[in-house]
């Protein structure tokens, strides 16, 4: 009878987390997420997660983690880039990492494919903080998508110094490479959009990792992982005029 009762009680707690996990979302619909992770929320959802509550309470799960959920088929109508949605994805990953969207991203905030045409593999968005010709200092947040690669880029000396530049991961993990180095085995593919790349030593970079730039005026650039990221930069003032881009076709 003891042993009855124990079982009942156990039971009775699994079905109550189940329950807490895969309520509604906010258009009312089952967010089909379940205590196992996101696998199988994954499965359930068909394999798109734009129909699931990621941002449930089920993301409490230590399995749960951010993945892709917009294409280059929400991102592009006949043929012309879609900043809305750009802007839609980039909130959608703010809402699960417990980002803030502020008055100020809402006003400031943007978003870029380049001019390259695929925002969902070479893209980003971020909001410049601060950038201050007169005293010479630059604050910005970096924003990827999972999978998302900024154009491998340099920054030269104009009128101004060459900009130099720290990040801080806060959310997810990125790769992070540079021309400075030795080949890095194991690397990811580079999206055919984006072309060859100078840089080919990375690190793996992780949230509270704080990494600089080997050598003023070296490429680099920065590849999410599969969850996304958001990176802090701090720098000397950014020229745009002092931008280079391998692909001469990128712009910002």
């Amino acid at each position: 009878m003891k042993k009855n009762l124990m079982k009942s009680v156990a039971m009775g707690a699994l079905l109550l987390s189940m329950a807490a996990c895969c309520g509604k979302t906010s258009t009312g619909e089952s967010s089909c997420c379940s205590s196992a992770g996101e696998g199988e929320c994954t499965e359930q959802c068909g394999g798109n997660n734009k129909g699931c509550n990621n941002n449930a309470n089920c993301k409490n799960n230590k399995e749960m983690k951010y993945s892709k959920k917009y294409t280059n088929a929400d991102f592009y109508k006949d043929g012309k880039f879609q900043q809305d949605v750009a802007i839609e994805a980039m909130k959608d990953m703010f809402a699960f990492y417990d980002v803030p969207f502020t008055e100020l991203m809402a006003k400031d905030m943007w978003v870029t494919d380049f001019g390259l045409g695929d925002f969902e593999n070479v893209g980003m968005g971020g909001i410049f903080w601060i950038n201050d010709p007169e005293y010479g200092y630059f604050a910005h947040a970096i924003y990827l998508l999972p999978g998302q690669m900024i154009p491998e880029h340099a920054h030269v000396k104009t009128k101004f110094p060459a900009k130099h530049e720290s990040w801080m991961v806060e959310k997810g993990w990125v790769y992070n490479f540079s021309e400075i180095g030795d080949e890095t085995p194991n690397a990811p593919a580079i999206p055919a959009t984006h072309g060859a790349i100078k840089s080919k030593n990375f690190v793996v970079q992780h949230v509270g990792d704080v990494l600089r730039l080997k050598k003023l005026e070296s490429f680099h650039f920065m590849m999410a992982g599969p969850e996304g990221a958001i990176v802090d930069e701090w720098a000397c003032y950014h020229d745009n005029d002092g931008l280079r881009f391998t692909n001469t076709k990128a712009a910002l």
